[in-house]
């Protein structure tokens, strides 16, 4: 190797080092600018979400108030009850109060402050039209069409003795609508014309057989057509005294109790309660 050649290679290495720096910024420029539009999408999508969650925590809050107001129980809850404590309690400020006739208002005091877009506007811009609570696989408006009936369409068969009703599962719907995003933010395309809504639902046998009081329950499990053991009840007294004169393997002196379900009740004594202040 010449002595020229020598001197020219660490030149041509500089040249080399530097021209595959610049290759490796240009490509980099390229990616960042294809992933930009997914940096700033993520914290939408988060509120996005955000959302989601607090609407499926809504439709179990309506759909287990009816476990508890029902026809069957004491009276409904009113939908447009229901509707306002949704909007107060789960899609406006978090740290809202609990309060008997409470509502939501459209101003910022009562928003949710993570709900905004990029230029600082509610996602929810109006509670009263865009949170809505309906009943139902139909989205009634009305309590009555939450149910759905078993497809064989049969009632149950114990329904006289343990008051069960065959109107079915109750459904409970709970939908928001969402303000799209500034048109004028091209990062942020297509969600400046998606017209995103959210709706979620929870459903639930609401008609339980139980009794108002322990009393009722046991009236109920007494039935002879729920314990028809309860018709040997009479019979206890021939088997009783048979038993008692026969001498049976283990010691037992005892009948056995025929169709007598106090015998099995898990009682507290009463010296084991505590009366409440």
């Amino acid at each position: 190797m010449t002595c020229a050649a020598r001197t020219a290679m660490p030149a041509l290495r500089k040249h080399a080092l530097v021209a595959e720096k610049g290759q490796a910024l240009t490509e980099f420029l390229v990616i960042s600018v294809a992933l930009l539009p997914l940096f700033l999408l993520v914290p939408m999508i988060a509120k996005y979400q955000d959302i989601a969650h607090s609407t499926q925590l809504a439709s179990r809050y309506v759909a287990f108030e009816a476990m508890t107001r029902n026809d069957s129980v004491s009276s409904w809850k009113p939908p447009a009850q229901l509707a306002a404590e949704v909007r107060r309690r789960f899609f406006s400020n978090p740290d809202a109060a609990i309060k008997t006739n409470d509502v939501a208002g459209d101003f910022k005091a009562n928003q949710n402050m993570f709900w905004r877009d990029p230029k600082d506007a509610p996602l929810i811009k109006h509670f009263d039209s865009d949170v809505n609570v309906s009943f139902g696989l139909d989205h009634n408006s009305d309590h009555s069409g939450g149910f759905a009936s078993a497809s064989d369409g049969q009632p149950f068969l114990l329904k006289s003795p343990l008051s069960l009703q065959d109107r079915g599962i109750y459904s409970a719907n709970v939908s928001v609508t969402l303000a799209n995003l500034p048109d004028d933010l091209k990062f942020y395309k297509p969600f400046d014309t998606i017209n995103l809504r959210m709706s979620r639902s929870t459903s639930l046998l609401i008609d339980g057989w139980s009794g108002k009081d322990p009393g009722r329950v046991q009236d109920k499990l007494s039935n002879v057509a729920i314990f028809p053991g309860k018709a040997l009840a009479p019979l206890s007294v021939i088997v009783d005294p048979v038993v008692m004169v026969i001498e049976l393997p283990g010691g037992i002196t005892k009948g056995p109790k025929l169709g007598k379900l106090d015998f099995w009740q898990d009682v507290v004594p009463p010296d084991r309660l505590r009366a409440g202040k």
